[in-house]
């Protein structure tokens, strides 16, 4: 069960960080039998310089790309079905071409990236994974022709380029990852929507524990449960700033409806009115309650009970 969760995660990750520099479709439907890409991104024509805060991850976003993160180790079967994709992606491209009456250059089709946080020497080798010299360690290319590479996240240096990709590594890697971002300017770019991220992630594991739930992701839960708190005092110190009583209270009422429409799914423009109504002491009540929140019915049962 967690898996899935940490797999939407991922894809909702690299959506985010990547929407302000291209189309982002995740997941995105491929021809032939019923397949799924994770993330296929592609660049806007012209690309914004700040992609380089993105570090490696930005460097990789540069032309037309699919993302394929895996929570645990990928299989060889599962690397197989990757280039499978990308293939289908390539043969859709070239009966466009086709029917356009045009020519597309090899530097045009899809590049992959297959995310893991490990990978075997036997699995690289089987794939004919090979290390660049003017890259970085971890990277591992495969045949010039495939257009794809086997990234394995936990292989990765600890240095600022790799942040964004090596939070979505696991155990150790991970963490250390976490309290890098969480060390990080709060205006810094992509930090305050990454946190939210996990503080979503966060609840998510939260809400699905049960006992045969992995020691990783408790420790990965408990690791995650002060972040909900620094950025709720983010929220308050922006409205401080403002100097006034209502700045304090915008800001929470901001934090509480995002918060609200990644548990629950978007709401309509009357529940957000309500919300917007409550005093900062029931919104902070707010704040702690919808971690149990499955439905935007659970927030109706609340509101009603303290109206």
């Amino acid at each position: 069960m967690t898996r899935f969760i940490h797999d939407q995660f991922a894809k909702d990750y690299l959506e985010e960080l990547l929407k302000p520099y291209g189309k982002v479709e995740a997941p995105s439907h491929v021809s032939g039998e019923v397949r799924e890409i994770d993330v296929l991104f592609t660049p806007f024509p012209e690309q914004k310089a700040d992609i380089a805060s993105l570090g490696l991850l930005g460097k990789l976003a540069t032309t037309l790309a699919i993302f394929e993160p895996f929570r645990n180790p990928a299989s060889t079967e599962e690397i197989c079905d990757c280039l499978l994709k990308s293939l289908e992606v390539r043969g859709a491209l070239k009966r466009e071409a086709k029917r356009n009456a045009t020519k597309i250059a090899e530097s045009n089709f899809p590049k992959l990236w297959i995310l893991t946080p490990t990978a075997s020497k036997k699995l690289l080798s089987g794939f004919h994974g090979i290390l660049e010299s003017d890259s970085l360690p971890g990277i591992y290319y495969l045949p010039e022709s495939f257009r794809a590479a086997i990234i394995v996240i936990h292989q990765l240096p600890p240095i600022p380029e790799t942040l964004w990709l090596r939070l979505l590594g696991r155990g150790t890697v991970q963490k250390r990852a976490i309290d890098e971002l969480a060390a990080l300017p709060s205006n810094q770019p992509y930090v305050k929507i990454t946190l939210e991220l996990l503080y979503n992630l966060q609840q998510n594991l939260r809400i699905n524990q049960s006992p045969e739930i992995e020691a990783e992701d408790r420790e990965l839960i408990m690791r995650l449960a002060p972040l909900y708190q620094q950025e709720r005092e983010l929220a308050r110190q922006e409205g401080l700033q403002e100097g006034e009583q209502r700045g304090l209270q915008q800001g929470e009422q901001l934090l509480i409806i995002r918060q609200l429409n990644r548990r629950i799914g978007t709401m309509d423009s009357s529940l957000i009115q309500q919300v917007q109504k409550l005093p900062v002491a029931q919104l902070e009540e707010l704040g702690e309650a919808l971690l149990d929140f499955t439905s935007v019915t659970d927030l109706q049962t609340w509101l009603q009970s303290v109206s």
